[in-house]
């Protein structure tokens, strides 16, 4: 990765800042270009730095994080919510926010998180990003003029990352300009199955399941809490 994340932090509480700080230590893509107390010190900050990353916090005085991201998300490429208050992750992720993640922040959450957001990023920054159109076998693939037919049995899964979805196959991954919701409407339900807000499986290439995890080949994949009565349903 050639270009640095640089990150900001908008949470009022000072412990919560300086463990996140640390563990972003263990990341050389990580920029850290300070950190704020509340959402009107974190204003003036994106004003000032144009961040690419904004680690932020819900409760806070004067404004909450979901009202901020509002206000700002036109100005950033990444925002993440670390916070107590799991009742705001649907709204926070209706606006798009790249991760959610509940406090205590724990170095192995941050970790999976950053190792999405590397991906996500390198991709974005030295791959095309591209168009897909689905057909019944196959989904095209537009870079450019150029077009790709990927039959849709090579799919591996499929990754929500903001307003992107990530197709992972064997030989290559794709970064598509379209949510994975969108995705999945064009797909079929018996062939592709949501298993987490973050991630759908092809059915055909999972090798196992359990009550918290889905394995295809060497990829584990996270089921969701409110997705694991559906999926214990299937003959998996």
């Amino acid at each position: 990765m050639n270009k640095p994340i640089r990150y900001i932090t908008i949470d009022d509480n000072i412990v919560d800042q300086l463990t996140l700080h640390e563990y972003a230590k263990q990341f050389p893509f990580l920029q850290n270009k300070g950190s704020f107390n509340s959402p009107v010190d974190g204003l003036t900050a994106i004003s000032n730095i144009a961040p690419d990353l904004i680690f932020l916090d819900i409760e806070m005085p004067g404004m909450n994080g979901v009202e901020l991201l509002k206000l700002i998300k036109e100005k950033v490429s990444v925002a993440i919510f670390i916070t107590s208050h799991p009742e705001y992750a649907l709204e926070g992720f209706e606006l798009s926010a790249f991760d959610y993640i509940l406090k205590p922040l724990t170095e192995e959450r941050f970790r999976a998180s950053m190792n999405r957001l590397q991906d996500y990023w390198a991709m974005k920054q030295n791959a095309a990003t591209y168009e897909v159109l689905v057909e019944q076998e196959f989904i095209v693939i537009k870079e450019g003029y150029v077009q790709t037919k990927l039959p849709q049995h090579e799919i591996i899964y499929l990754e929500a990352m903001q307003d992107y979805t990530k197709v992972v196959t064997e030989k290559k991954n794709y970064l598509t300009l379209t949510t994975l919701t969108a995705f999945l409407e064009r797909l079929s339900p018996q062939k592709f199955k949501r298993i987490h807000r973050s991630y759908a499986v092809a059915l055909n290439k999972v090798t196992a399941a359990g009550g918290y995890n889905i394995s295809c080949g060497k990829f584990n994949l996270p089921i969701g809490k409110t997705y694991r009565s559906e999926i214990s349903k299937l003959n998996l």
